[in-house]
């Protein structure tokens, strides 16, 4: 037997897995409410000794870990226009598995810099111009910064032709440089963003957080490398995970148009796609779910009095840990799910619209086209326990009320009961072979 540990760091648990890697299984899975505001290692040994209570004593050959504590990995980002090389960074930030807390477009201004000193962003990524384009946007940008009390380190990938004047600008700033996120219009080069993002994660962040070198990449990181795993065998798939206060939505399709009368619009969308809507989820950003759909629609679908709801969702930014007892509640955790499902992947999937012009009726996307994607996984806790997730997932889907919006019209559902979505990832790594095993045995299937 070759024992692995496997532990995700998350912002509320700490996630445990152990597998063998000789004979690919799960020998046990654990968890513990995660001590970020004291030493993480503190809720760390708390898992770890209910694992060996599943396990016996295991001696490790190896441990690997991920994490999201303290919020996670924390960015801000600037570029010159919103659908250029601003939505570049952004892609490049959450590909990385950033949560983006910030995104300024054109020339930042002190009330700006004033902004992003208190949101204390672990990277700034600065972007700004084609190759050869413009330079005056970036070269103003790191002016501010470099004349701004900043601890944060600094990614420069814009515009190469203003490299040099904005190594000499941020000399006395923690700044990396790396290859335009944006070199050509219309043309993505995320990679190397994507990767000095991560190599900073590792370098600098987890250890400011009392983490040790263990720690290979943020969760959402993880969860992407998984789903690119399994997407090598399944095909094109989503992953939707709603937690207590982001909801994330992976991607690994190709989502460009279906036919040949269809026009696409924009930048184009990367195969492996994160999304993550910070104002959307179960617990810290349930608030959100109510201002995104509406009291009437959470009400209805719960069956509930409209007063009621809001009291309930009310009690549940303050009290984080509450689980769901009684009917009413497990209702309205049912109905904040649906609609945060529903508004994450509208805003993760593309669109289709009818432009009229002088040649007829054309068909212009934007985004991903992701009706033929045949496999969708479920995770968070309010997906793993649900009793009807076959009635959850049908809110990702392609609604004919909602044509325009171009998400998936058949699919098969897989619910990740054991939280190993990360874990697995993480193995993939290490043993790639033994992870897809795994993480396939281990999935509850959904006949829908």
């Amino acid at each position: 037997m070759n024992p692995v540990l496997l532990i995700d760091y998350g912002s509320t648990y700490t996630k445990i897995v152990a597998v063998d890697v000789d004979q690919p299984r799960l020998l046990g899975c654990a968890s513990a409410y995660t001590t970020v505001e004291t030493d993480v290692k503190a809720g760390l040994n708390n898992a770890l000794a209910e694992l060996e209570r599943q396990t016996g004593k295991l001696e490790y050959h190896k441990r690997l870990a991920c994490s999201s504590a303290a919020g996670g990995l924390k960015m801000v980002a600037s570029g010159l226009v919103p659908e250029l090389t601003a939505k570049a960074a952004s892609l490049a930030a959450m590909g990385a598995g950033a949560k983006i807390t910030g995104l300024y477009s054109y020339e930042l201004t002190e009330d700006d810099i004033t902004e992003i000193v208190a949101k204390k962003p672990d990277i700034m990524l600065l972007t700004g111009g084609t190759d050869g384009g413009n330079k005056k946007c970036i070269i103003q940008n790191a002016k501010m910064l470099a004349e701004a009390s900043v601890e944060f380190p600094v990614i420069v990938s814009g515009n190469r032709n203003a490299v040099s004047e904005v190594k000499r600008i941020l000399t006395n700033r923690r700044a990396y440089f790396c290859d335009n996120v944006m070199p050509a219009v219309d043309k993505l080069n995320i990679e190397p963003a994507r990767q000095m993002i991560r190599d900073i994660f590792l370098d600098r962040i987890i250890h400011a957080k009392g983490l040790d070198n263990e720690v290979l990449m943020p969760t959402p990181a993880a969860v992407l490398a998984a789903a690119e795993m399994l997407a090598e065998d399944m095909g094109d798939l989503i992953v939707i995970d709603v937690g207590g206060a982001t909801t994330d939505v992976y991607s690994v399709a190709d989502g460009t148009p279906r036919s040949a009368g269809t026009v696409y619009r924009g930048l184009p969308e990367p195969k492996v796609k994160r999304t993550v809507e910070g104002d959307i989820g179960m617990r810290y950003s349930a608030q959100g779910i109510i201002e995104a759909a509406g009291v009437s629609r959470i009400a209805e679908l719960a069956n509930l009095p409209e007063k009621i709801v809001l009291s309930q969702v009310e009690n549940l930014n303050g009290q984080t840990k509450t689980l769901p007892e009684t009917a009413d509640q497990k209702a309205l955790d049912f109905a904040l799910a649906a609609m945060a499902i529903k508004t994450a992947t509208i805003r993760h999937t593309g669109s289709l619209e009818e432009v009229y012009t002088t040649s007829g009726k054309v068909n212009v996307q934007t985004g991903k086209d992701l009706t033929d994607v045949s496999t969708i996984i479920m995770t968070g806790g309010a997906l793993v326990y649900s009793d009807k997730p076959d009635d959850l997932v049908k809110y990702s889907l392609y609604n004919d009320n909602q044509p325009q919006s171009l998400r998936p019209k058949n699919v098969n559902l897989f619910i990740d009961k054991q939280y190993i979505l990360a874990p697995m990832g993480l193995l993939s790594s290490l043993a790639p072979v033994a992870a897809k095993e795994i993480i396939k045995s281990n999935f509850y299937s959904c006949t829908r």
